[in-house]
């Protein structure tokens, strides 16, 4: 289905925008949330957010930088990404998940044939990618301008404090894949890399209490998952763990036919939940957005298996193939507005960069 888009340009402050490997913040946006007049947007190779402030009907600037190390305990500080890969916002809380996944080493082309195949055979993990954490979000009732802080009153209830915190490790990662390490559909993709069809987080979106990270990979004969799980403060401050469900256990898995596509953003929206879906792989395919009808009050009777018919296809997003193949990556998807969804570009198009420090987003009618 056709649905045309409209553009959004967003410009970063050129003194923030450049990665430790001297990439562009725009080229590696992984995820973007709306809240008021800001935008907040991450590069999947940083340890940071970008907050951006809407200037015009269709632009966005006024770059601020968040250095996330000032908020929370990452176990790698900045020596690795976070690969952040989803952001909500709830209770007071902006939230944020990294991919949780395993990385391997791309060939390098100037390099010698036998260190490309050496390269290909590594396979690592980052203890920053494994994080799922919140940091307060405070308002300035004057100005409405959205800032993070580390510990801070509630705006809304004065005997209460907001505090950063973070999942519990378990080892070199947290209490969620200690929870999955067994799982009958999960435990043989735990150590394969996200980008071989391995277990990889990319979508997070909360509604009342209630966690959903989206699974860009595995995907299971062309069934996506999400994982729904909801968390509490642990003893240590600072810090937390998962909350035993109504079922006894740690966390439910709902089954989605989407074409074969895994999950590169979820978006909850009164009470259906809105999916950008992309090749699991690292290919170029089809990327669409789909709603779940209902999904919010249905998952609550328990793990919900979705057959194609049941998700409503809203429309294809273009995506970069021939001469552009691996870039235009729809890889972000916010609300906008009541009428109005935005998706965000990994690796863009030089269409897309309109000069050095700006890039095009789009805006689409639901």
């Amino acid at each position: 289905m056709k649905n045309p888009a409209i553009p959004l340009t967003l410009t970063f402050d050129s003194t923030h925008s450049i990665t430790a490997t001297g990439k562009h913040v725009r080229d590696g946006l992984s995820t973007v949330l709306r809240t008021g007049d800001y935008l907040w947007l991450s590069c999947d190779e940083q340890t940071t957010l970008e907050r951006l402030k809407k200037t015009g009907d269709h632009t966005f600037g006024e770059h601020v930088h968040f250095d996330l190390t000032e908020y929370l305990d990452l176990p790698d500080s900045k020596n690795s990404e976070i690969d952040i890969e989803g952001l909500a916002v709830s209770g007071g809380y902006l939230w944020l998940v990294g991919s949780h996944s395993l990385k391997r080493k791309k060939p390098r082309k100037e390099d010698p044939v036998k260190k490309q195949i050496e390269r290909l055979a590594k396979v690592k993990g980052e203890a920053n990618r494994y994080l799922l954490a919140r940091i307060p979000l405070v308002q300035d009732v004057t100005t409405g301008e959205y800032t993070l802080c580390k510990e801070c009153t509630d705006a809304d209830d004065a005997s209460k404090t907001l505090r950063a915190a973070q999942l519990i490790s378990a080892g070199e990662k947290n209490q969620l894949m200690e929870a999955i390490q067994n799982d009958i559909h999960l435990a043989h993709f735990l150590p394969i890399p996200g980008k071989d069809n391995g277990f990889d987080i990319e979508g997070l979106s909360i509604h009342e209490g209630r966690v959903f990270v989206g699974l860009r990979g595995p995907v299971l004969r062309g069934w996506a998952m999400v994982l729904e799980f909801e968390l509490e403060d642990a003893a240590e401050v600072g810090f937390l763990q998962l909350k035993t469900n109504a079922e006894g256990t740690f966390y439910k898995k709902h089954f989605l036919h989407l074409a074969g596509q895994g999950i590169r953003e979820l978006r909850a929206k009164g009470d259906d939940l809105y999916i950008l879906a992309g090749p699991s792989m690292d290919l170029d395919g089809t990327i669409a957005v789909y709603r779940w009808p209902k999904a919010m009050s249905s998952s609550r009777s328990g793990e919900q298996v979705v057959h194609r018919k049941e998700l409503e296809h809203l429309f294809d997003v273009p995506h970069g193939s021939g001469p552009t193949s691996g870039q235009d990556k729809a890889e972000g998807l916010a609300i906008y507005d009541d009428e109005h969804l935005l998706v965000v570009f990994d690796s863009p198009t030089d269409a897309r960069k309109p000069d050095e420090n700006s890039v095009v987003a789009d805006v689409y009618k639901i």
